[in-house]
């Protein structure tokens, strides 16, 4: 367990039968409260990972593989070159257990860091100036927390540098409500561009960066106090709102990911995500789901015990259901972006990040 407050970071097939599957989930829940709950997912990860599973992330790897471009970057139509999709597709890359350089997909993380790192402007911005992009500062939040993670891994001169500035960046950047918006000014924000930061200083710490303790307490005040009454979380403390299963996901993974492991906050948000659970044989229409189920299922990995055990057999087979014949996924965004959120997904019980470790 890494809190921020340590002083040192840690370096470390398809949707075939619905009444298989329903049997099958009954049967682990049943498991599970006979054992009172709280299996560790970690202990109980290889079991997640079906051979149809299986079959299906190398699907979508080789699919990845042969889409990435020459310059190593990923994303089509607007948003070819996004660092963002690019960073995203070089996590699911590294959930495979390949390193830079190193494993089946060694040279393809490699030519990820390689166009990260020629993109990281003097400001220490990492963004591309082609295409469109949802926000500069989703794009260098992603890039942030993938560079991060490779950073214990590769051996480049150029990666602490660029990173270190990409992280003051971060910081430099908190507006005084204690959030982030899409522009990297110290103005407006919201609960969604502020999550991704929060993820990225957190990878950026176990990596050993400095991190101000300041800025994540101020961080988690702005998360906790954009929670509705209902559990779930607004979009903008400034203007309030309803909640949304995307942003509520987002909002309690950001709560872990600084060291809230229980409480009224996260208590609340996980009885609102458990009304969107995935259902055998319906299919749901939230918006954003690919981002949204991204950070539920990190959610309930951090939650474990029966919230873990519920969650990952449903959005496997809601996930194995929506794969193409080419191996990708697709959403409005890119096909890039949908298979590499769909990857790092079901290959979440590999538990190989240090951003995704208990």
């Amino acid at each position: 367990m890494i809190l921020w407050s340590t002083p040192e970071g840690s370096k470390k097939m398809r949707f075939c039968c619905v009444v298989a599957w329903s049997i099958g989930w009954l049967l682990r829940v049943c498991v599970l409260e006979a054992l009172g709950g709280e299996a560790n997912p970690e202990t109980t990860a290889a079991q997640m990972i079906s051979p149809a599973t299986e079959q299906a992330i190398q699907r979508g790897l080789a699919f990845l593989v042969q889409a990435q471009a020459e310059d190593g970057s990923y994303g089509t139509g607007p948003y070819r070159g996004n660092t963002g999709v690019t960073a995203l597709a070089g996590l699911a890359f590294l959930c495979s257990g390949s390193t830079p350089g190193r494993g089946p997909y060694g040279r393809q993380i490699e030519r990820v860091i390689d166009y990260l790192l020629a993109h990281a402007q003097e400001s220490g911005l990492i963004v591309s100036q082609r295409g469109m992009s949802h926000g500069p500062m989703y794009d260098h939040g992603f890039s942030v927390l993938f560079l991060a993670e490779c950073y214990g891994m590769s051996a480049r001169r150029d990666l602490r540098e660029k990173l270190s500035r990409a992280v003051q960046l971060i910081v430099a950047t908190q507006n005084s409500e204690g959030g982030w918006r899409y522009q990297p000014l110290r103005a407006d924000a919201d609960i969604s561009v502020t999550v991704c930061q929060v993820m990225a200083l957190r990878a950026a710490r176990n990596a050993g960066f400095f991190v101000p303790k300041e800025t994540i307490d101020r961080s988690i005040q702005y998360v906790k106090k954009s929670q509705n009454p209902d559990g779930g979380f607004m979009y903008m403390l400034s203007v309030g709102g309803q909640s949304e299963f995307a942003r509520s996901a987002a909002a309690l993974v950001a709560l872990y990911t600084a060291g809230i492991y229980e409480g009224p906050e996260i208590q609340k948000g996980l009885d609102y995500l458990a009304k969107f659970l995935p259902q055998p044989g319906q299919t749901r229409r939230e918006q954003y789901y690919f981002y949204g189920h991204y950070y539920a299922v990190q959610a309930m990995w951090w939650a474990g015990g029966q919230h873990w055990a519920r969650w990952f057999p449903a959005i496997r087979e809601d996930l194995l259901a929506r794969q193409r014949a080419d191996g990708s996924w697709s959403d409005p965004i890119c096909p890039h972006c949908a298979t590499a959120m769909a990857l790092i997904i079901l290959q979440l019980p590999n538990n190989v990040l240090p951003i995704f470790q208990r």
